[in-house]
């Protein structure tokens, strides 16, 4: 086996995180390039996407949603809002606060690629039996429950390490996004 690119090691591994490894691999370069029709990153594509189906959110709650800083979070807003795929409105429930809602619809490209995504996953589907599919859907289910406690626990983590290294008051004048 080679190298995983994420951790640098090497070897046999459980089959179960190989599986989840490559079909990630495979999930963030799709999104990559549907986001790329839209001139978007993966992330700021899949930050899109959440808030299509979610509906409008505060920044915090998206932050929270993707593991982002609040920093990254400003960023990644300004470029959807640049391109006409967000915007910041003022909440209905609670006028002094902004919500960030999703812009107009999806171009057409998008729509035809994810069409053919629905295509491809419904041959990919009438492969396997009900049963076949009631494991599958176990797998993916924990699986995505896996990845959502990761992004939580690296976001903790980042974050306890960022108080650590930066005073209380201060800042250290960068952000990324």
């Amino acid at each position: 086996m080679t190298a995983d690119d994420t951790t640098g090691q090497s070897g046999p591994q459980d089959p179960g995180a190989l599986m989840g490894t490559e079909l990630s691999d495979a999930v963030v370069l799709f999104h990559d390039a549907l986001g790329s029709l839209m001139g978007l990153s993966a992330a700021d594509h899949k930050a899109l996407g959440i808030l299509r189906r979610e509906g409008p959110m505060s920044a915090s709650e998206l932050a929270r949603r993707t593991g982002l800083t609040a920093g990254a979070v400003t960023g990644l807003v300004d470029r959807l809002a640049r391109g006409g795929h967000a915007r910041r409105e003022r909440d209905p429930d609670d006028r002094r606060r902004l919500v960030i809602a999703a812009g107009g619809p999806a171009s057409p490209e998008l729509v035809a690629a994810v069409a053919g995504l629905t295509q491809g996953m419904a041959a990919v589907t009438a492969r396997f039996t009900p049963d076949e599919l009631a494991v599958v859907a176990r797998w993916v289910e924990a699986t995505t429950a896996t990845l959502q406690e990761q992004v939580v626990a690296i976001a903790r983590r980042r974050d306890a390490d960022a108080a650590t290294r930066t005073p209380a008051g201060s800042s250290t004048g960068s952000s990324t996004g």
